[in-house]
């Protein structure tokens, strides 16, 4: 089976650049500054109040890789191992060359992709114009096309939850979070135009995630 893993990374819009109703409803139950500083925080975790910064991409077996990253100008550069192209764009073009690598693979694998990554690049391609390719939605109990490791290792949420951080530390698998960046720190990343750190971050996560699958799928998966 033909597989690729992948995962994005996301930046709230400034809540200052929404109209004022906007705000206002964003802002509605936000009675102390310690909730406006938090709803501001959270504006990163929703389509209808972020941007793509970047996705990345890798396929488990040849362990070949793209990623797509948004800069101010255009850049292409290959990683350290040698086995990824990273290219940037407009976030407009990052959703396009998404939509057109996605259908060639049988089977696509995320972590928790079901609750954030999936929804969230189908409603910007959508806000954006660009027609989705497939479904990124399928039936939930199936690991086959989506397996979203998050559901697997809870087995569908029966036991806690635990962060990508956590799960890789204790597979003893080298999280990208070792390397002093979290995806707290994208807003600062950004603005300070660290724009390859950005897609380097996000290759990292995506290789984290590559090792964590094969870690289930060799040890706890059961055919179905």
């Amino acid at each position: 089976m033909s597989r690729i893993i992948f995962d994005i990374e996301t930046l709230g819009f400034p809540l200052e650049s929404f109209d004022e109703e906007s705000q206002s409803y964003l802002l509605k139950f936000a009675d102390t500054e310690e909730k406006v500083e938090e709803v501001k925080k959270n504006l990163n975790l929703h389509a209808m109040t972020a941007q793509v910064l970047c996705i990345a991409l890798v396929n488990p077996e040849s362990k070949r890789g793209r990623v797509f990253f948004q800069s101010e100008q255009n850049d292409e550069f290959t990683t350290e191992d040698g086995n990824c192209l990273c290219t940037s764009g407009s976030e407009k073009e990052i959703l396009e060359k998404f939509w057109e690598v996605i259908p060639s693979y049988e089977q696509f694998v995320t972590f928790n992709g079901r609750s954030f990554d999936c929804p969230f690049i189908m409603l910007r391609s959508a806000l954006l114009n660009i027609q989705s390719t497939r479904n990124l939605l399928p039936y939930r109990y199936s690991s086959e096309p989506h397996c979203d490791l998050l559901d697997q290792l809870t087995f569908y949420q029966t036991t806690r939850r635990f962060s990508l951080d956590f799960y890789c530390k204790q597979f003893g698998i080298e999280s990208p979070k070792s390397k002093g960046i979290t995806g707290l720190d994208m807003k600062m990343l950004f603005e300070s135009k660290r724009f390859k750190d950005i897609a380097l971050y996000c290759y990292g996560d995506v290789l984290a995630t590559a090792k964590l699958f094969e870690q289930w799928h060799r040890y706890i998966r059961i055919s179905e």
